[in-house]
């Protein structure tokens, strides 16, 4: 919703609150009840009035088919209406016109801003081709088939001129030398003249160009670059000059405290009975629009001149002249009827026309087409295009061989390095036994404990002086007070057979139990080696979820880095970007409009100031849209709407300006 939505919403609630139902009621209570064919009429416009009615749809304008078929629909007649139902119908049909120009105003202050707001894009071009060598030599070279072809068609045409002047020469002797000059001449010797006289028009042209080329082609591309600048900015300024004087003197109703309107157009005849100030109010905002969209797009005048053509062909119009001498008269003339048709008028032809006119000096004076400006590398690729087919067609298979490896890899990266990932994570977060961590099994430490427990025992069983049952066979107790020890890593009667044979190591390593207590021994320590890694795996079981984000990060960055690349390569965020940079300058060129005003304390911006200030602040309020969020976009809203009332003085604008940059900045800058 831009601000144009917002006046025509306001313009069409101030009609609503000027009484019309009540006055529309007051003429059905005071006047005989009118016919069933007059209310039949009047049931027909209140619905067309309605659907004319900003409020009727959730787009506040509508389109210009829609507003033309339903004035179509109202069937509005020049003759004024019976004594019956006349004041009603009367009523009913200003307000009918009044509505559909308030949609025309719509239109044509959309028509406008979007007319105005791309002049920007190509004002910025020209400023980049004249601040830089080498874009001036790039568009002096992308301009060179144009001045080519001028060049050849001037010393076509004036060639060909002179040979018409020669032939128109010689037929003046008369018939029978004519008929005998004709004869004599043979093709090549006309084609002889013919090439004479381009030559002569080649220096002729060449001696006409001689202060040209005093000036090197930089400077002849520079100048000619400067001179569409200066046209498009004389275009923009003309269209902002428009669009100001729209929003300020069209349609505006000043309300007082009584509930009267206050009419801007301070030679309206005040004497006038039986025409309220309403409606002339809209009869010479009709005028206006017309007048506007008439001259505008005419950049021969001056802004000055503009307005002052405007005011005075308003106030001058032929159909809106009143006179004092017969009031009954100018009622007469000045019926709904003919605002309608002058709206019809302004729909059909004025707006089409202006769109054609703006668009074909956007087209003139904007930046050079998409085929002047890519000529050459079109040019260069299609030369080599034989090259490349010849290179792509030699290496055909190993194309092929790279756009095949290229995929296999992106779908072996994606299945192990990101899908497995994921699942091991999901496995983990659910306690899956297939996905835990661990270095050994947990069978492994168990048996290699019962296998040592059985040795020991063994060993205490074959040799009870160890075990301090010299003599005697150990008992069922005390194996299980052995077996408690061994769980505890005590393995004592191992021990002291193991130093009772080391004394003699090698009558024990053959006749006693050296070997054997050293075997205990080694299994012992692959016991606690295999408790020690089993405490590991505790350790390691108890961050599996977090070694599987370990194991998933760096596929994720990959990921994102290529889908960062890619955003960046197809231009998305390159978009955001050029964005949020669009929404920094439109905020500094609306503190540029403000501060460089010549307007004093107190005093208002001009109409081109103020259209070119609109402009900024709906790109402003467009961008701000994406990214400021609801309820801070709604309290930027407020700022914007003191920022577009250009009643409240330069300076109140500065101080909403300066506001907007330090209570926004965190979404703007």
């Amino acid at each position: 919703m831009s601000f144009v939505s917002d006046q025509t919403r306001r313009i069409d609630s101030q009609l609503d609150t000027l009484g019309l139902p009540l006055s529309v009621s007051h003429h059905l209570d005071h006047h005989q009840a009118p016919s069933s064919g007059s209310l039949s009429q009047i049931n027909s416009l209140r619905t067309l009035i309605k659907s004319l009615s900003t409020s009727s749809s959730s787009k506040a304008i509508l389109k210009i088919n829609n507003v033309l078929f339903l004035l179509d629909q109202a069937h509005l007649s020049p003759v004024p209406n019976d004594i019956e139902s006349g004041g009603q119908l009367d009523e009913l049909e200003w307000l009918l016109v009044a509505k559909a120009a308030v949609q025309t105003y719509g239109i044509i202050l959309n028509t406008l801003l979007y007319e105005i707001i791309p002049l920007s894009n190509d004002i910025w071009y020209w400023d980049d081709v004249l601040g830089s060598y080498s874009y001036t030599t790039l568009y002096s070279l992308q301009t060179s088939p144009i001045r080519l072809w001028d060049w050849s068609s001037d010393i076509y045409h004036d060639a060909l001129s002179r040979f018409k002047s020669v032939q128109d020469g010689g037929d003046a002797s008369g018939p029978d030398n004519k008929a005998k000059s004709t004869q004599s001449k043979t093709l090549a010797q006309r084609w002889s003249r013919f090439y004479r006289l381009v030559r002569d028009s080649v220096r002729d042209r060449s001696l006409l160009d001689l202060q040209k080329k005093a000036l090197s082609p930089f400077a002849l591309a520079r100048a000619h670059a400067s001179r569409k600048q200066a046209s498009l900015r004389k275009l923009r300024e003309m269209s902002a000059s428009g669009l100001g004087l729209l929003m300020n003197e069209c349609l505006s109703f000043d309300l007082d405290d009584d509930g009267s309107i206050v009419t801007k157009f301070s030679s309206i005849n005040e004497s006038l009975e039986g025409l309220e100030e309403w409606k002339l109010v809209v009869a010479k905002s009709v005028a206006l629009m017309e007048t506007v969209l008439q001259n505008v797009t005419s950049l021969d005048t001056g802004i000055t001149d503009f307005e002052e053509n405007v005011f005075a062909a308003v106030e001058d119009d032929p159909e809106i002249i009143y006179s004092n001498s017969d009031s009954s008269n100018t009622i007469n003339h000045f019926r709904p009827a003919f605002l309608s048709n002058r709206l019809r008028k302004i729909l059909q032809a004025h707006i089409p026309d202006h769109k054609k006119a703006s668009k074909s000096l956007a087209l003139e004076y904007g930046k050079p087409s998409l085929l002047v400006r890519y000529w050459l590398p079109a040019t260069a690729l299609l030369l080599s295009s034989s090259t490349l087919l010849r290179l792509v067609a030699n290496r055909k298979v190993a194309i092929s061989a790279w756009i095949q490896d290229a995929s296999h890899t992106s779908i072996d990266f994606w299945n192990n390095w990101i899908v497995e990932p994921i699942k091991k994570i999901i496995g983990t977060i659910r306690h899956d036994k297939a996905s835990e961590i661990a270095i050994m099994s947990k069978e492994s430490l168990q048996g290699d404990r019962a296998s040592l427990e059985r040795m020991v025992v063994d060993f205490a069983v074959d040799n009870p002086a160890a075990a301090d049952a010299a003599g005697r066979t150990l008992s069922e107790s005390e194996i299980s007070q052995i077996r408690a020890k061994i769980k505890e890593g005590d393995l004592t009667p191992v021990l002291r057979a193991y130093e009772k044979d080391l004394r003699s190591p090698f009558r024990g390593a053959i006749t006693g139990d050296l070997i054997r207590a050293l075997l205990i021994q080694v299994q012992k320590t692959k016991v606690d080696v295999e408790v020690a890694v089993g405490g590991i795996d505790a350790l390691l079981k108890s961050q599996e979820l977090v070694f599987g984000f370990v194991g998933l990060t760096p596929s994720l960055l990959i990921c994102f880095g290529l889908f960062r690349w890619t955003s960046r390569l197809l231009g998305s965020q390159k978009g955001r970007k050029r964005k949020q940079s669009q929404m920094i300058r439109a905020l500094r060129n609306i503190d540029r409009i403000l501060a460089a005003s010549n307007a004093l304390d107190g005093d208002l911006l001009s109409y081109r100031e103020h259209g070119l200030l609109l402009c900024e602040v709906h790109i402003l309020r467009e961008r701000a849209r994406i990214f400021v969020p609801g309820q801070i976009y709604r309290d930027l809203l407020e700022e914007i709407s003191d920022l577009e009332n250009i009643r409240t003085g330069v300076k109140r604008q500065l101080q909403v300006v300066e506001r907007i940059r330090w209570a926004y900045a965190k979404w703007i800058i």
